[in-house]
This record gives C-alpha cells, sequence and structure tokens, in this order.
C-alpha cells in the first residue's frame, strides 16, 4: 500500500475525512474543520492589520467571466461545469426511462448553465474590481475565501477535486505588488514553523495544457512568476505545495481593465491557502489526535 493510501485509510479510520465514494471527495469531521477554522484565526491574526477588504464569493462563478478568464486555454482538463436538464415533459419521461433501465447516459440531455465551477477563488475578485472602475494609487487589498474545483480524482488525499482556498489579492504598481508577494513569503515561512511543520520554498509551475503549454511552463519559472510551500503530508521526495505567492504582472489588469487613478495598468498578486492541505500537514506531522499535538502548536491555534 503507497503512502497516499495508506493515510487516506487511516484518515478514514479516524472519521476525520468521510468517503462519499468519488475520489477527492471527502466530507470533513467536526474536528478537521475546527483545525482549518484555528488557521483560519492565525490568518488573520499575521494579516488582519493590513486591512484587506474581505470578500467571499460561492463556489460556482459566471460562466462569462470564465470564459474571459482564459482558464480554459490553460487547463481545460481541470475544469467543471454545472449542467441540468433542459428538455421537455416527454425527454423527461425519456430521462427517467434511462436510469430505470440504466442502459443508456442520462445526462445527454443536460446542458450548460451560466455557471462554471470556481477554479481559483481570486477569479471572481478580478471583473468585480473591474466595475468599481480605477484604483487608488496606494493600491488595493482583497481578503478572499472559496472552496474551489479541479477536475483531477486522485487517492492522495492532498489532492482533492473540491477544496478551500484562503487569499490576499493585492493590485497596485509593481513594486506595490511584489513588495506584498515577499513579505508574505516571509509571513508563510514563519507561520508554518509555529506550527511546528517542516517547509521549503520553490519556485513554481503550473501543468500547462496545450502546444503553447512548455513555454508558458518556462516563462513561470525563468522570471520567478509563481513560489510554493512545500510540505511533506504523502511523500518527503515529492512534497505537497500548502501555499503559493504568486505574481501576475499586468496580465490580469490588461484581461479585465484593472487601471490606476494615473492610467496605467494594475498589476495584481496574491497568496493563497490551502486550506485542506495545511490541516492535513498539521495531522500527518502530529498525529490525529489534536489533544496529543505539541502544547506549542496547540497554544499557536487555540491560545
Amino acid at each position: 500500500m503507497d503512502m497516499q493510501t495508506s493515510f487516506l485509510d487511516r484518515l478514514f479510520d479516524a472519521g476525520l475525512l468521510i468517503d462519499t465514494g468519488v475520489d477527492g471527495l471527502y466530507g470533513r469531521s467536526g474536528q478537521f474543520e475546527e483545525v482549518i477554522a484555528a488557521f483560519e484565526r492565525l490568518i488573520d491574526k499575521v494579516g488582519g492589520a493590513d486591512g484587506a477588504e474581505a470578500m467571499r464569493f460561492p463556489p460556482g462563478m459566471n460562466r462569462a467571466f470564465f470564459e474571459q478568464s482564459g482558464y480554459m486555454k490553460s487547463f481545460p482538463q481541470l475544469a467543471g461545469t454545472v449542467h441540468s436538464f433542459c428538455g421537455s415533459e416527454l425527454d423527461h419521461m425519456s430521462l427517467l426511462k434511462c436510469m430505470e433501465v440504466g442502459e443508456e447516459d442520462w445526462t445527454k440531455d443536460q446542458q450548460a448553465t451560466d455557471i462554471v465551477l470556481t477554479p481559483a477563488a481570486c477569479y471572481p475578485l478580478y471583473p468585480t474590481v473591474a466595475r468599481r472602475g480605477k484604483i487608488s494609487a496606494k493600491g488595493a487589498l482583497y481578503d478572499l475565501q472559496s472552496y474551489c474545483f479541479r477536475h483531477e480524482p486522485s487517492k492522495d488525499p492532498a489532492r482533492q477535486q473540491l477544496f478551500r482556498m484562503r487569499e490576499y489579492v493585492c493590485m497596485g504598481t509593481e513594486q506595490h505588488v511584489t513588495d506584498f508577494r515577499q513579505s508574505w513569503m516571509d509571513r508563510g515561512v514563519e507561520m508554518m514553523k509555529a506550527v511546528g511543520l517542516d517547509v521549503t520554498i520553490d519556485v513554481a509551475n503550473d501543468p500547462f495544457f496545450g502546444r503553447a503549454g512548455k513555454m508558458m511552463v518556462n516563462n513561470q519559472r525563468d522570471q520567478n512568476l509563481k513560489f510554493e510551500l512545500l510540505i511533506p503530508i504523502t511523500s518527503t521526495s515529492n512534497p505537497t505545495a500548502c501555499m503559493s505567492f504568486n505574481y501576475h504582472q499586468d496580465s490580469f489588469g490588461t484581461k479585465w481593465g484593472l487601471n490606476l487613478e494615473d492610467g496605467s495598468v494594475a498589476h495584481t498578486a496574491c497568496v493563497g491557502f490551502g486550506l485542506e492541505r495545511i490541516a492535513l500537514a498539521l495531522f500527518h506531522t502530529h498525529g490525529l489526535d489534536v489533544n496529543e499535538w505539541p502544547e506549542n502548536v496547540r497554544a499557536t491555534l487555540w491560545g
């Protein structure tokens, strides 16, 4: 049995995760949720004084905004759409017959709605801010949290299909947002040390899709556009990214028409916390019973 499956089974046996019969789609126990809530309070403690505007979007987003984002150019294999039955009464009867017989695909009359599953917590933010008009010369900072969807079923409990991301998104000048990113890289390392987690930070690249993918990967790495904070969860040789620190340059500013008061295109950067992954890292490192975690870790999380 590999480490991924072994750890997943232990989480099931302890009742921390709940098996739904679909890889990467799990229920969470109250104890698992309390660990996430405690870590979010730590995020608030570290970043709260920055004065970010808090927004909370649902796990679905406007399909037109999703299409405009360009996500399908890079990650079509990860996207999720929301479909609903749009047929007639006769079609409904045919659907029920298909389900009763079990021989045909009952989803054939489902059609795409105006909603897609949110791929990243920050995606609904950009068109929202763009509608407000120009951004202050001092920049803007936003605090987000959302369930996100990635279609990549796996036995690895750290690679779930529906998971939560907490993000801070900064908009402003190049200097403003790169300073923001660096400050959170420093903060992230200190936060993880405070809860007893061994981490490394490395330049990262996303699994871009299509013929242009290799060039995009190389560009991302060469320009240090994305860093990841890595923590061993199911593998020591291949640790899991639990935080990411992304500099988008002016790509989102150009795409969404995000402009500063002087008319220049805003640069953007974000820091993302993978909340389930951080909780899993804590359980993997300190054990499945939070009452037996080191006192300094418990004090950091629960005071």
